[in-house]
C-alpha cells in the first residue's frame, strides 16, 4: 500500500519570539582593530562552545588560585617538546600551579633543556644503528636520581628537580622539575619502566625507579585528597595520567576524603578515550565540572596561560545568558 503525500499546508508556524534560541547578539564575536590587547582579544571571542570552555577553565584557576585551592597540572613529554616549559614554570613562580604530575618522559626531556638547552632526538634516524636513546648524560643523571630517591625514600619528581639546581645547569630556569622545587610545590612523577630510554642504559635500577614512581603515586594521592573545588588539567597525557589519577582519586575518596566540586579539564590535540572518562567524565559525575579543549598544545596551552593571567588581573562578568 502506498503511503499518502503528506500536506505541508497544513503545517503549522510559531513567532520566534515564542521559541527558544541558544545563541543570541551578546554571545557572538566582536571584530578587532589593529594592536589590541589580549584581554581585548579574550572579550571578542564568541560565547560559545570551546571559546566559552578556554574561558571558563581560566576563570576556574584564577577562583582556585584566589582561594587557595588545589590547581593540578597532569601533563606528558609533548608540552615540553613543543616549548611550553618557560610557561607552565611561569604558572609555578606565581603561585598559579600548586601540583605537577608527569610521565617518565617529562623528566628526560626536561633534563635535556636544562642541561643542553635542546632535546628530542631523530627516532628513526638512530634507530637503525641502536643509538636512538643513549646519550651518556641523560641516562646518568637520571638514573642516579632514580637512585637517590630511593635511598632517601623519596619521589623521583622531587629528587630530579633538586638535583638540576644542585648541578646549576646552564639553562635550569626552563626547567618545570627545578621550579617546582624550588617553589616548594609537590612534582612527581609516575614511570611505565621499558617505555623510556634511560631504562635501556647500564645504570638503570628497575627498583629504584619503581621504588621512587611508587612513593611519587602515593603524594599524588596526597594532593588529590585535597583537590575539593580546586583545578585539574590533563595536557597531552593519553594513557598514564589519566590512569594514574583515576586511581589516586579512588584511593583519596577510600581513604575518607571527600573530593568533589572540582574542576577536571583535558587539553590535548586528539580527543581520547582515557582522558575524557579518567579525568572529565567519571571523577566529576557527583558534582564539579567537565572541560574538553581540543587543539594543538604550541596555541592552546599559550592561550589558556594568558587567559589565566588576565582573569587574575580582572574576573570576567558573566554574560547574559541567550533567551
Amino acid at each position: 500500500m502506498k503511503p499518502r503525500p503528506i500536506d505541508p499546508a497544513r503545517a503549522r508556524t510559531r513567532k520566534l519570539s515564542t521559541l527558544t534560541r541558544t545563541v543570541a547578539q551578546s554571545q557572538l564575536a566582536t571584530p578587532l582593530p589593529a594592536g589590541a590587547t589580549m584581554q581585548d582579544f579574550l572579550d571578542s571571542l564568541p560565547d560559545a562552545l570551546a571559546a566559552k570552555d578556554l574561558r571558563d577553565l581560566a576563570s576556574a584557576i584564577a577562583s582556585a588560585r584566589r582561594e587557595r585551592r588545589a590547581v593540578l597540572l597532569m601533563m606528558g613529554a609533548h608540552p615540553l617538546k613543543v616549548g611550553l616549559g618557560p610557561l607552565i614554570c611561569a604558572l609555578i613562580r606565581d603561585g598559579t600551579l600548586t601540583a605537577i604530575a608527569a610521565n617518565g618522559a617529562a623528566i628526560i626531556h626536561d633534563f635535556e633543556l636544562a642541561f643542553a638547552g635542546r632535546t628530542s632526538e631523530d627516532v628513526a634516524a638512530e634507530l637503525a644503528d641502536g643509538s636512538f636513546g643513549m646519550v651518556e648524560e641523560t641516562g646518568t643523571f637520571l638514573n642516579a636520581a632514580a637512585k637517590m630517591a630511593a635511598d632517601e625514600r623519596a619521589g623521583l619528581g622531587e629528587v630530579v628537580g633538586r638535583e638540576i639546581l644542585r648541578a646549576k645547569f646552564k639553562y635550569r630556569d626552563a626547567s618545570i622539575f627545578a621550579a617546582a622545587h624550588a617553589a616548594g610545590i609537590p612534582t612527581t612523577v609516575h614511570v611505565t619502566l621499558g617505555a623510556d630510554i634511560i631504562h635501556m642504559h647500564p645504570q638503570a635500577d628497575g627498583a629504584a625507579i619503581g621504588a621512587a614512581s611508587f612513593a611519587d603515586f602515593h603524594r599524588l594521592t596526597a594532593v588529590v585528597a585535597g583537590l575539593s573545588r580546586g583545578v585539574v588539567l590533563n595536557l597531552g597525557s593519553a594513557v598514564v595520567m589519566p590512569e594514574v589519577f583515576l586511581k589516586a582519586l579512588n584511593l583519596a575518596r577510600n581513604l575518607g576524603n571527600k573530593v568533589e566540586g572540582f574542576t577536571a579539564a583535558d587539553m590535548d590535540f586528539v580527543r581520547q578515550y582515557r582522558p575524557r572518562m579518567n579525568v572529565v567524565e567519571r571523577p566529576t559525575m557527583g558534582g564539579g565540572r567537565g572541560i574538553v579543549l581540543t587543539g594543538h598544545h604550541e596555541l592552546m596551552f599559550p592561550l589558556l596561560a594568558v587567559a589565566i593571567r588576565e582573569a587574575i588581573a580582572r574576573p570576567r562578568p558573566q554574560r547574559k545568558k541567550s533567551r
